[in-house]
């Protein structure tokens, strides 16, 4: 089975859900001197580039915003998303090696407030992303934000809340109890691929669930 890249914060339930799929769990532990609350998150240190990952340089993070987010691109296999201005460029020459096609946007936590569907479908409560993916042919799910938690900030975002695992959408926590449930399921049905969730706890933002697809 796969490699999964989680936050060592991750819930129990969610781990072990994981592990009972036979999947080889590989936990980010916080980098000394990042912002506490996205020290620990996989979407912070490497990108998910259709079937590979960029592992980026941890000595090259500063602790705070735009450059705790130059590997924070989302890319749904086709097209990458992010801040181009601010986008490692080891990572974007990867981008470019693979053939993506590059959309560029004010947003800079580009993966944390996308959930990727399939490489022309994506979820996210972001406008300006809305507007940027639709523009370039991309189906967008906008939802409303602030239903997410992520210690010591307002909210987290579904994205960092989530992370696509083979055909299967996990999300980690009820999103029964978000106010967009019942499209957001109708979203993900509609393209085949089946949801996975955990009632028991609420949306929390870790960082995403990265695949590593063995090849």
């Amino acid at each position: 089975m796969s490699k999964i890249y989680i936050s060592s914060l991750a819930d129990a339930a969610l781990q072990e859900y994981l592990k009972d799929c036979g999947h080889t769990l590989i936990k980010i532990n916080p980098k000394p001197g990042m912002d506490a609350a996205i020290a620990c998150h996989p979407d912070i240190y490497m990108c998910q580039l259709g079937n590979k990952i960029f592992h980026g340089n941890a000595d090259l993070l500063l602790p705070n915003y735009p450059g705790n987010a130059i590997y924070n691109g989302c890319s749904t296999g086709k097209f990458f998303i992010h801040n181009l201005k601010i986008t490692s460029p080891d990572l974007l020459a990867m981008v470019e090696k693979t053939n993506h096609i590059k959309i560029h946007l004010s947003q800079g936590y580009t993966k944390c407030n996308c959930v990727v569907i399939d490489e022309r479908s994506i979820i996210t409560s972001d406008r300006g992303i809305e507007k940027a993916a639709a523009d370039a042919g991309i189906d967008v799910l906008l939802i409303k934000p602030a239903q997410v938690l992520l210690n010591g900030y307002k909210y987290g975002f579904l994205g960092g809340a989530s992370g696509r695992v083979g055909n299967v959408i996990i999300f980690n926590g009820n999103i029964e109890a978000h106010s967009d449930y019942q499209a957001i399921k109708a979203f993900i049905k509609g393209r085949s691929l089946d949801m996975a969730y955990f009632s028991q706890y609420p949306l929390t933002d870790i960082g995403s669930i990265i695949e590593e697809i063995k090849q």
